[in-house]
């Protein structure tokens, strides 16, 4: 089929890769415009965006795909189907029409579950065992329209948002592409969602990712990993902001107040509303990360301290 895919973030690559490989046609990319990043500002294209430009692609770069430039260039391409993957802008029904085979997304939740923008992050965050990832008929509501298919995936106690995504990314890709060759063989069905077991997964802001040392334990470890890598779990001390990776609950530790350091000899441990935790990477502000032990020692911290 003759496709025009829509993506930006690193996250869309490898469903970028395998439709490269699959024999679809592959016109033009969407993706957002060049945004500034690092310290000098500079604009830089998306990771989908500088995808396409070394293999010599289109890129269109809309502000908003209700713009009647990007649809009169859409309707010129005739795409069959537009495959989507983490694009970040809402497509309006006037460009939904456009495609022959509509708009197909591909979204990291078992749909109803988790609609909206951060559905890995609130999977681990709310402690599910089970997620995965489903291709779905693009449609004007949220997350809403009818399901081609899925893969599903055990969410590991160890898993961070970007260990999950990383997978869920190369699952999906194998399931996209399968759509996309059901669709043009006529032999794809998508069955509506049910209208139990929906849940929203808004994106995480900063103030998301500040952690509760009042929480039990296992709430601590699971808003750490859902924050990283982005937006980053934080915490302060002595006022001063900490950004915290992922953290191991000792079950038969110390009690501790929550939020109260203990150092030890081979590790740095906390204080939550159950157990304490171990500290893993620390990074605080201006500096690199590095080890709990290590940014402890530097220190001197006093008796009975704690992280805010």
């Amino acid at each position: 089929m003759r496709l025009v895919f829509a993506g930006t973030p690193e996250v869309a690559l490898p469903s970028l890769d395998a439709i490269s490989a699959s024999g679809h046609e592959l016109l033009a990319v969407v993706t957002r415009p060049d945004a500034p990043a690092g310290r000098g500002r500079r604009l830089v294209r998306s990771p989908v965006g500088a995808w396409a430009d070394e293999r010599g692609i289109e890129v269109l770069t809309p502000e908003r795909p209700r713009e009647p430039e990007f649809q009169e260039r859409l309707r010129e391409l005739a795409p069959d189907c537009a495959p989507v993957v983490a694009y970040g802008a809402l497509v309006p029904p006037s460009a939904l029409e456009i495609p022959r085979h509509g708009w197909v997304n591909l979204h990291f939740s078992l749909l109803p579950a988790w609609r909206g923008a951060a559905p890995v992050q609130h999977a681990v965050l709310h402690g599910d065992e089970v997620t995965g990832a489903s291709v779905f008929e693009l449609e004007a509501g949220l997350d809403t329209g009818p399901v081609y298919g899925t893969v599903t995936d055990q969410i590991r106690f160890t898993d961070t948002s970007g260990d999950l995504l990383e997978r869920l990314a190369t699952e999906g890709a194998g399931l996209l592409v399968a759509v996309l060759d059901a669709i043009e063989s006529g032999q794809a069905v998508a069955r509506p969602q049910p209208h139990d077991g929906i849940s929203l997964a808004p994106k995480l802001s900063v103030d998301d990712a500040r952690i509760r040392w009042t929480d039990p334990s296992f709430a601590v470890d699971r808003r750490i990993r859902a924050c990283t890598p982005a937006p980053g779990a934080w915490t302060t001390l002595r006022e001063d902001r900490l950004k915290l990776g992922p953290v191991r609950p000792i079950a038969n530790g110390p009690y501790l107040e929550p939020g109260e350091l203990r150092v030890e000899r081979a590790q740095v441990l906390v204080g939550t509303a159950t157990t304490p935790v171990q500290l893993g990477e620390v990074r605080a502000a201006g500096k690199k990360p590095m080890a709990a032990t290590d940014w402890a020692r530097g220190l001197r911290l006093e008796a009975g301290e704690k992280l805010a």
